[in-house]
Order: structure tokens, then C-alpha cells, then sequence
């Protein structure tokens, strides 16, 4: 059961966020105290009781925010979390949306399927790793391994927009989706060993990258008019999320973009060969 205590409903008169559902009366919950199961039974019990937004509290690492929301009936919800949300955040995600106000640790959009993440602040390692529908916009950097695995997966395609720099290993085993790393603070990427193993999907990134810096299944190319214009559609719906960020889409796209992309979709073939 639910106390008052830790979940009460929000009056409604204030205007709704971006993406929010016009009209629906928020209901909070003060994750002070409760443990990741307790917090994400009470979720799951909201949904299911039909509630349409819900804003979370005091979030200090509790994981799997957000994993248990499938139903077979396609009921959504907008989670709003107030803190730093713990590993797997968003995992399996079907369809809802979550906006972290804070950061968010590791495996954020583990196998997602669909929906939207926004983070308002970093996320940490393996950012996005499986995710194979619906986008992910994180306003600041993130660790390594980001987009580990993305693939495609039944006419979806996974975008993960990230606003910072990316550590290494990024795109590693790639299968498919895009990725747009924007380096706000610069156009030099510092990050190795990008596209190791990637063998489907698009990698860009604003300024350049040396060769040295990915792996060796992966080609560099300058983004071509076509990759511009996908390029800015993120952009603009990355600012659109973070209007608190310093910089306008016409300052982002004066600067040169790159595109990684694989040589061979089946870059270890040789290996398996007799």
C-alpha cells in the first residue's frame, strides 16, 4: 500500500512541460528512504491505477527506474525524477517518458525499445548499450561505451544525442541507430578507440576525429548535405529539451561534423572463416 506520506497528488494550474500530457494532474512520490523494489512496485501501481505523470523526489541511486512499465495494453507515463537516478535507468523501456533532473549512473537505456530519455546533466557508462528504439538526450557528457551494441530492431531506429564529450570505446560492437556526440566545450574529440567492432549504424561528431582515435573497422567521412540535415533535426530537439544551454543551433552547426560509419558489416567474418 501507499502512504500519504510518500505519494500525494500535485494541484494542477501550472503549465505543462514540454512533451507532458495537457491536463493530467501529476502525482509525487518522495523517494526518500524507499529501496529500488518499493520504489518501482509503487510505479507500477500508479500506471496500472492509470495515473499519467508522476514526479519522483529525492532520487539517490535507486535502479531500474522505469523497467517495469510494459503493459500489454500500451498504458503510458511521463516520469519526472528529482536527483540522481541509479543504474539501469529506463532499461527495456516501452514507449513512456523520462526527464532526469540531475544525473544518472551507468546502463541508462539498457535494451530501450521505445520512448524518450532526457537527462539534465551526465550520464555514466554504457549510456544507451542495446538500446534499440526511441532517443535518449543527455545535456552534458558521458562515460564509456556509449551506444554499445545499438542496433536496429524492427523498422526502429535508436538516436542518442549527447550534448558533452564521450569516453572511450564509444559505439563499440555497433549494429545500427545514430549517434551524435555534440562537444559542446570543444571540437576536438579526446576519446579512443570509437567504433571498435562497429559493423551497422552512424556515429557523428562535431569537429573531427583522427584515425588513430577508432577502431579499425571504421571510416571517417565529413557529414554530407543529407547528414546535416538529420544532424540539425537533433539539434534542434536537443535544444528544444535544454533551452538553459548557452549555445544556439546556428552556433552548433557553423562547425564541421564527421561521420563514422563501418567498412564491412561483417568486420570479424575472417575469423569464423576455415
Amino acid at each position: 500500500m501507499m502512504t500519504k506520506a510518500a505519494v500525494s497528488k500535485v494541484r494542477p494550474g501550472s503549465a505543462p512541460k514540454a512533451g507532458s500530457s495537457a491536463g493530467a494532474v501529476a502525482v509525487s512520490i518522495d523517494a526518500s528512504g524507499l529501496e529500488t523494489r518499493e520504489l518501482n512496485d509503487r510505479l507500477r501501481e500508479l500506471l496500472l491505477s492509470g495515473a499519467k505523470r508522476v514526479e519522483i523526489s529525492h532520487v539517490c541511486g535507486q535502479r531500474y527506474i522505469g523497467t517495469r512499465l510494459y503493459t500489454p495494453e500500451r498504458h503510458l507515463m511521463e516520469i519526472d525524477i528529482r536527483g540522481t537516478a541509479g543504474n539501469d535507468l529506463a532499461a527495456f523501456l516501452s514507449g513512456h517518458k523520462i526527464t532526469v533532473e540531475g544525473n544518472a549512473q551507468d546502463g541508462v537505456g539498457n535494451t530501450m525499445d521505445s520512448g524518450e530519455v532526457v537527462v539534465r546533466g551526465r550520464a555514466g557508462d554504457v549510456l544507451g548499450f542495446s538500446m534499440r528504439g526511441g532517443e535518449i538526450y543527455v545535456r552534458d557528457g558521458c562515460g564509456y561505451r556509449a551506444a554499445l551494441h545499438m542496433k536496429d530492431c524492427e523498422g526502429k531506429r535508436p538516436v542518442l544525442v549527447v550534448g558533452g564529450g564521450a569516453q572511450d570505446f564509444l559505439g563499440e560492437y555497433m549494429a545500427g541507430g545514430v549517434v551524435i556526440i555534440l562537444d559542446r566545450d570543444g571540437e576536438s574529440h579526446e576519446s579512443s578507440f570509437m567504433g571498435t567492432g562497429m559493423h551497422g549504424g552512424v556515429i557523428y561528431l562535431r569537429g573531427t576525429a583522427r584515425v588513430d582515435q577508432v577502431g579499425a573497422q571504421v571510416e571517417i567521412s565529413p557529414a554530407d548535405e543529407a547528414d546535416r540535415e538529420l544532424i540539425e533535426e537533433y539539434v534542434s530537439r536537443y535544444l528544444d529539451r535544454f533551452p538553459e544551454v548557452d549555445m544556439t543551433k546556428d552556433e552548433i552547426m557553423a562547425s564541421p561534423f564527421v561521420r563514422l560509419t563501418p567498412r564491412s558489416k561483417r568486420p570479424y567474418s575472417g575469423l569464423y572463416a576455415y
